[in-house]
């Protein structure tokens, strides 16, 4: 009996000084890292949707909030799709019974994609008004960077020459430009860790210009400010660091 006291004394200042420590992200606004991977499906608007249908989008972002909970940090994207509404891309390689034609003078298969990527720097606020704790709310999120886009041409198994390397130049339509992002959302950081997302609303306005000096199906340069939008629907799984405080009791 005499050892049972200092035991149980010992476990219950284990779990009490547990309990305590797990109140940090509970109780207080605290300053944390986040990184955070994400999947957004994508609906163009003004230039873009003259080119591209709806796409998907997977990102990662780094972000550091104070314990004023405002935050700031980088975020990268890689868009992509399978739908191209540029009418006409590869007349110029389309005999006249409607084929493509490889090395061998055997149909090829050629296929048309949407590729592009974002890259910004992230600045934004969340706003405890829901979750469970003051670290967790309405999310207000602000980006500003870069935003490159193209149509990749493919051949399968095929060697079409008039489709492989410096010569898809002329079908890619490359562009690339300043773009500006705003996410209204939810942001949530689990009291245990274990559970933490975010979801929101997400919109993409960029101004980018035409990288190619020239187009072979049109047989001329493409000029202008083009205004691509994107606006989609994004959620992801957020991976929160932090310290805990240590406010354990110490005993000798």
């Amino acid at each position: 009996m005499r050892i049972t006291r200092p035991i149980l004394f010992t476990l219950f200042l284990f779990f009490a000084s547990a309990s305590f420590a797990q109140r940090d992200i509970r109780d207080t606004t605290i300053a944390l890292t986040s990184v955070t991977a994400s999947y957004a499906y994508q609906i163009p608007s003004g230039d873009m949707a003259l080119r591209f249908g709806n796409n998907s989008n997977i990102g990662i972002n780094a972000f550091y909030k104070n314990k004023r909970n405002y935050f700031f940090g980088a975020e990268g994207s890689f868009l992509f799709g399978n739908k191209v509404v540029e009418s006409g891309l590869l007349r110029n390689v389309i005999n006249s019974e409607g084929q493509i034609v490889d090395a061998d003078g055997v149909q090829a298969d050629v296929l048309i994609y949407e590729r592009g990527w974002t890259a910004m720097g992230i600045i934004g606020k969340i706003i405890p008004v829901v979750g469970p704790n003051p670290n967790s709310g309405m999310i207000l999120k602000f980006g500003v960077g870069y935003l490159r886009h193209k149509i990749r041409v493919q051949t399968q198994k095929n060697v079409v020459p008039q489709l492989e390397g410096e010569y898809l130049e002329g079908y890619d339509r490359l562009a690339a430009g300043p773009m500006g992002s705003l996410m209204v959302g939810y942001q949530h950081f689990g009291n245990r860790r274990f559970i933490n997302f975010m979801i929101g609303f997400e919109v993409i306005a960029a101004f980018t210009e035409p990288l190619r000096a020239f187009n072979f199906d049109t047989e001329r340069a493409e000029t202008g400010t083009r205004n691509d939008g994107l606006t989609g629907l994004r959620v992801g799984w957020s991976l929160p660091i932090y310290k805990r405080t240590d406010d354990r009791y110490h005993y000798y």
